[in-house]
């Protein structure tokens, strides 16, 4: 594979540093000379078009120590040097697409349309009227058509602030952000080439109306029954908060088995399926029930107790690069969730569909399912257009949730377990902290 980094001769390595923030290079990554963390911030940030603010004058200090106080100072600093946009690959993988390509200069106007996202803007609208679009409805299936269905694509379009959550890292857990993650391919616009019926004023289906009454009959939406409770001044362990998060997770678990049972499809498919289906699925049935219809205890009483939480030094420093991505994806998908407001018959709508997974190995009735994935997602689809007429993006907006979820739930698994309660601490942190100043 072709490559653009060029790696700096060992004889002089130690006399180059970063352009963008002092620390050592580690060669000629995007035309400039940089380090490892700026080189894979840069392209994070161009990869998923994401559009950052300055709380301050837009004049912020860049040093190893500081650059990840303003993501905003820092991007503006990378172009400023001459850092390549066009150097990095379309497909967002390792390896760059020119080594002719070197440092550039723009302009102050291309600087501010880069960094206000109005580049990002044009570039899709270009995509859009070219008919380029990466969406199809449940029936176009990816071996079909060769385009992603919403259920196994994610839209990397961001533009959520972590800049609260980094000052918090770097003041309370001491280590820079990891260089480099993985990343899904980028999906355009959903509404713009969506093959859905548009929004319109109209009466709800009857039968939708029956099937979503029948799922809101198998959910128990009941609080938790986990004690979550925490006396003022009481010190919280690593292994006292583990064993109350393993606690929620079992009665989150059985929760779901329960629901399974009393599924209006249920007496359609084999035990074995659905035996299958739960073991494959349940992490992201918890994970959204946690960020919907129990996240009042989740981000609230569990908040509560994680703050009487203190890590270790050997805890902070240990804690892995898979846990930051899931730190900084469940961020973005709580505010996504908090934004959305999700209803509970939307909820039952998206857990369905979720959980009836027709790409998942060792299903005997894989195409039964399908069709039952189809049933619930237009039954969501009429529902979500009938009782929100002004938000038309809204369903493919809930639709692009699930794959985000998926995708959490896959990397949660390589989280060594005992950094579990330092990783859900931040989280819940940062995400309480955000909403209070909302």
């Amino acid at each position: 594979m072709e490559t653009w980094e060029v790696s700096v001769p060992d004889d002089r390595a130690e006399q180059r540093t970063c352009l963008i923030c002092g620390d050592r290079a580690t060669g000629l990554h995007y035309g400039i000379i940089s380090c490892e963390g700026c080189k894979g911030f840069f392209k994070r940030s161009i990869c998923n078009k994401r559009v950052y603010r300055c709380s301050r004058d837009k004049n912020c200090v860049m040093s190893r120590k500081q650059r990840n106080r303003c993501q905003y100072c820092r991007l503006l600093k990378c172009l400023q040097m001459g850092m390549n946009r066009k150097a990095i690959r379309e497909d967002g993988m390792p390896g760059g697409r020119n080594k002719s390509i070197g440092p550039v200069q723009i302009s102050e106007e291309e600087i501010e349309r880069i960094m206000s996202g109005q580049e990002f803007e044009e570039e899709a609208n270009h995509w859009s009227n070219h008919g380029d679009s990466d969406h199809s409805s449940p029936g176009n299936r990816a071996s079909e058509s060769n385009q992603p269905s919403p259920g196994s694509t994610l839209s990397s379009s961001r533009s959520v602030e972590l800049n609260g959550f980094m000052t918090f890292r770097d003041q309370y857990m001491g280590m820079s952000v990891p260089p480099h993650y993985q990343y899904i391919p980028h999906l355009f616009s959903y509404s713009g080439h969506s093959p859905l019926l548009p929004p319109q004023a109209r009466s709800l289906d009857p039968q939708s109306y029956s099937l979503i009454h029948q799922l809101m009959s198998a959910e128990d939406l009941e609080p938790l029954g986990t004690p979550m409770l925490i006396e003022d001044g009481y010190a919280v362990t690593q292994a006292e908060l583990f064993a109350l998060l393993c606690r929620l997770a079992d009665e989150l678990l059985f929760r779901q088995i329960a629901w399974i049972k009393k599924l209006p499809f249920f007496c359609e498919l084999s035990i074995k399926d659905y035996t299958c289906l739960l073991s494959s699925t349940w992490q992201e049935l918890i994970l959204l029930s946690s960020l919907t219809v129990y996240s009042k205890q989740i981000f609230g009483e569990l908040a509560d107790v994680t703050a009487k939480y203190s890590p270790s030094d050997e805890e902070l420093h240990r804690f892995s690069d898979e846990g930051m991505e899931v730190i900084e994806r469940l961020i973005y998908l709580y505010h996504k969730f908090h934004q959305l407001k999700v209803s509970n018959e939307e909820y039952a709508c998206m857990k369905a569909i979720n959980f009836l997974n027709q790409d998942i190995r060792g299903l005997t009735s894989a195409s039964q399912l399908e069709q039952l994935n189809k049933r619930y997602w237009y039954i969501c689809q009429d529902f979500t257009e009938y009782k929100y007429t002004h938000q038309p993006n809204r369903f493919p907006d809930l639709m692009m949730c699930l794959p985000e979820i998926r995708y959490i739930a896959g990397k949660m698994v390589n989280v060594p377990l005992e950094q579990l309660p330092l990783l859900f601490k931040v989280v819940l942190h940062s995400c309480k902290t955000s909403v209070v100043k909302e």
